[in-house]
């Protein structure tokens, strides 16, 4: 599988990042299944998070075996610095291992929250102690909401970001909005040396009210050759990968979609907008 770096973190990550919400259920055995078949497929970059149910624990079963053979990326909805410490060190806990790779501020959604994070007392505070110390190598942002783009590139000037984590979608880039909005913030990351990693890189569109199919917060694309032009569209922009879906049964999907990928040039993305059956996200961009 392709690996790019990520940003000026001086680290090559495969450009299918597995999303580790898919183990939320906490299955043990299952959970190994599929952290083979990431591994053998090349992938060796791993995105967890306390809220994502028991995949802490699911995935902490098996780390130990591979930690050394992955750049491990978690995160914290907390807020204050106190808070902030107390989730790092449950999740090192559960995840069995003495240090991160990578530990992103989860989920800031407004300029409020970015707010929160930066005073006295702040999570910041908890976030650079924990870089000093060696718990964690670098520091990163991610976000679901359509404000994510303006609040990170305010971020970028408050804060020593070394990655951030966005909606980068065929789905996303319909909304004229947040494709302005977006690309300012990847111009802004590239010339920083920021990397940029991508989630919800094959949604559809919002859930029908009567229907969800899959574990993941959208309607996920699930066929073959739509979810490789997805990949490939979301590939095809600056960017270091993107984070699998938050279900296990889409896993082998976007694995095989990562490992066949084709960059698409400007014209070949704009014909993509144009023929895909999609729905813009709306606010919470598929969340």
């Amino acid at each position: 599988m392709e690996q790019r770096m990520l940003g000026r973190t001086g680290h090559a990550s495969s450009v299918a990042i597995l999303g580790c919400c898919a183990f939320g259920d906490g299955d043990v055995d299952a959970t190994g299944h599929s952290l083979e078949a990431a591994l053998a497929a090349g992938v060796n970059h791993l995105d967890i998070a306390p809220s994502y149910g028991q995949a802490e624990l699911a995935v902490g079963a098996h780390l130990p075996s591979f930690r050394d053979q992955v750049f491990l990326a978690a995160k914290t909805m907390e807020r204050t610095a106190d808070g902030a410490r107390r989730e790092l060190e449950r999740t090192l806990e559960r995840l069995r291992t003495d240090h991160l790779d990578l530990y992103q501020f989860h989920a800031v959604t407004s300029d409020e929250e970015l707010d929160q994070i930066t005073a006295p007392g702040g999570a910041l505070e908890t976030f650079l102690a924990a870089r000093d110390e060696g718990t964690t190598r670098f520091l990163g942002i991610t976000g679901h909401f359509l404000d994510a783009p303006r609040v990170f590139r305010r971020a970028l000037d408050r804060m020593p970001l070394d990655t951030v984590m966005l909606p980068l979608g065929i789905a996303h880039f319909v909304d004229p909005a947040y494709r302005r909005d977006a690309e300012a913030l990847l111009e802004a990351a590239t010339e920083r040396g920021v990397g940029v990693m991508a989630i919800k890189a094959l949604a559809r569109r919002p859930w029908p009210k009567s229907t969800h199919a899959y574990e993941t917060w959208y309607e996920p694309l699930d066929e073959p050759s739509r979810v490789q032009v997805a990949v490939d569209f979301t590939l095809s922009l600056p960017v270091t990968g993107f984070a699998t879906p938050c279900d296990r049964r889409l896993l082998s999907l976007a694995l095989r979609a990562a490992e066949a990928s084709q960059p698409l040039d400007e014209a070949e993305r704009e014909a993509v907008l144009l023929s895909q059956d999609l729905a813009p996200l709306g606010r919470d961009a598929g969340l």
